[in-house]
């Protein structure tokens, strides 16, 4: 049985420590090329993550029964029949989204993240551990999306959700400033998701030293108190 601390290590790594976009800079071409709306974002990381949860626990299944000399295209395999099944209901159910985001669902079959993680984690792990792999590295690759998306929407037209009705019929999207606002089309264009991405992982980076710098303060003065105590003593 997973313990709650190895759950924790697990959901860490894929939310921040090891995020797919910010860390390791992983999938970079449905990063750019779909993140200009949250909703085409958010749709692909789901798709995304779909793909990876159930491929790793079918590979994790079946690891001892692959040998080791075929395993990269027995794992392609797995990962082309999900990534089928996936295009196959988003173009059921949300086929105009589906008509935007192209080619890039069927791309999901050779997506470095997936494949990465299939051949680090899943191949080598239980299935349980292996699909909250899957699910975490999904929710580390959708979060990050959906705020370079949101970044790139709302400079680049003043809105949020555009798009959003072709999943939730009816709905809107929120015009956040004024109509007025004459857009910024850099920030809709591969260099402007390029410049964004830049600095998301600059502050990414920064906050993780700024922690670290924290810690090791902290842990100084407890030591030091401790040898200050121990002294007196």
């Amino acid at each position: 049985m997973m313990n709650h601390a190895t759950f924790r290590a697990i959901a860490w790594n894929g939310v921040w420590k090891q995020n797919t976009s910010f860390a390791q800079i992983l999938g970079l071409c449905p990063l750019l090329a779909i993140s200009t709306s949250i909703v085409n974002a958010v749709m692909l990381s789901l798709a995304t993550l779909i793909v990876m949860a159930l491929s790793n626990v079918a590979v994790s299944s079946l690891r001892r029964l692959i040998p080791h000399e075929i395993r990269i295209p027995v794992f392609i395999l797995i990962v082309a029949a999900l990534v089928t099944i996936v295009d196959l209901l988003f173009n059921a159910w949300f086929h105009e989204l589906y008509v935007i985001l192209g080619i890039f669902i069927p791309l999901i079959t050779t997506n470095c993240i997936v494949l990465a993680r299939v051949e680090a984690f899943a191949g080598k792990q239980p299935p349980l551990e292996s699909m909250f792999d899957g699910v975490f590295m999904g929710v580390g690759m959708l979060w990050s999306l959906a705020l370079l998306g949101a970044l790139r929407e709302l400079i680049g037209n003043g809105a949020l959700f555009s798009g959003i009705e072709m999943v939730i019929p009816g709905a809107k999207a929120l015009q956040v400033l004024p109509e007025a606002y004459p857009g910024f089309l850099l920030a809709l264009l591969p260099p402007g998701a390029f410049i964004l991405l830049g600095c998301l992982i600059a502050g990414k980076n920064w906050l993780d030293l700024s922690v670290a710098g924290r810690r090791k303060t902290g842990n100084k003065a407890v030591n030091g108190y401790a040898a200050e105590k121990a002294a007196r003593n």
